[in-house]
Order: C-alpha cells, then structure tokens, then sequence
C-alpha cells in the first residue's frame, strides 16, 4: 500500500507487484525498503520493520543505543525538576524503547512518561504536536520541544509548541534569521 501511495503520489518508488515468484516479491521489497531508506522516507511501515531488525540486535547485545553525554545529567535535571519528558521521534515506539532501555548509559526508559511516533501524525505538521499535548492533557504553549529539524520547530511552533532547536554535529546548517532559541547542549536546555 506504502508503494502503490508512493507512486501516486508522484515519487516514482519502486514497485511491489502484487503477485509473482518469491524471489521477484522479494526482490522488489527490497528495492522498495532500501529506496525509502535512500530518500530518508519516515514511513510508519519502514519504521516497523526496522525496529524489529534492531530488537534482535538490542536483545543480542550488538548493538547500544548512542546518546550524547550530556542527556542523563539533563534527564535527571529535568525529573528532579519535576517535569514530565515524553519522547516524539520518527522513530517508532517501539524502536524507541529498545535505543533508551538499552543505551549506552544503561536503561533510561524510567525518565520517559510516554512516547509518539508517526502514528500521531507527521513531526512536520502542526496538528500532530496539538495531538500530542491533547493526549498528554496539556495546552500546547506548556510543552518545550528539542529538536535538530527547522521543519519540525517551525511546526510545532505553528501549533503553539515552545521549541529550541539542538545545534549538534552533523545538524544541517540553519538559515540566518529562523528566529529559534538554539543550544549545542543539553546542559544549556532549562
């Protein structure tokens, strides 16, 4: 369905017949995952499937999920301040739970409240960061949300959302005059 939208869409993904040989379904699945991939797409689908290729991996001990080295000291400011921290990532749940409860700096999930993905929406649209505080039972102007995405600061602004913007290494450079508060450390997030 995610191909046929896609090609619909105009995109020109490649395609998934609808029959044929396994090899030739699989074939074509993998030129339309590794397509998605290629085109940073942020699918729900694609994001399902790679989190169940990363529980194996998460599980096994292969791999840990990386976080910078300041986020367990402002997760800890942040829960000894009071504040309720929730995750809104384009990646899915459940791909989430596996980075947090199996980072590097050990099982962070105890500082998460809750978690979104793309099933709330895009993180590019406004009305997915009004769903979001909707859920969690807030007005959106009582939600700060860190982010390394212009795109996404500019929507969640649009929905009333208080953003800063995380300047890290390999962040795309940011046009002058975008008119957001920017940090290049947690440490500097209040």
């Amino acid at each position: 369905r995610q191909s046929e939208a896609d090609h619909a869409a105009g995109l020109n993904p490649p395609r998934i017949p609808a029959a044929g040989s396994i090899e030739k379904l699989q074939r074509a699945i993998l030129d339309n995952l590794t397509w998605q991939m290629d085109h940073d797409r942020k699918t729900t689908g694609l994001k399902a499937l790679q989190g169940k290729i990363w529980a194996d991996a998460y599980h096994r001990g292969a791999i840990k999920g990386h976080v910078y080295d300041d986020v367990v000291p402002a997760l800890q400011r942040w829960t000894d301040a009071g504040r309720s921290i929730y995750i809104y990532s384009s990646g899915s749940v459940h791909a989430q739970k596996l980075l947090f409860g199996h980072s590097v700096a050990g099982d962070l999930l105890p500082f998460f409240k809750g978690h979104y993905d793309t099933r709330i929406g895009s993180k590019k649209d406004a009305p997915s960061y009004a769903g979001i505080a909707a859920d969690i039972g807030c007005m959106p102007g009582e939600i700060r949300f860190l982010t390394d995405s212009l795109a996404e600061a500019q929507a969640a602004s649009a929905a009333g959302v208080s953003v800063i913007l995380s300047i890290r290494p390999g962040t795309a450079p940011l046009p002058e005059g975008h008119g957001f508060e920017t940090i290049t450390s947690f440490d500097q997030a209040p």
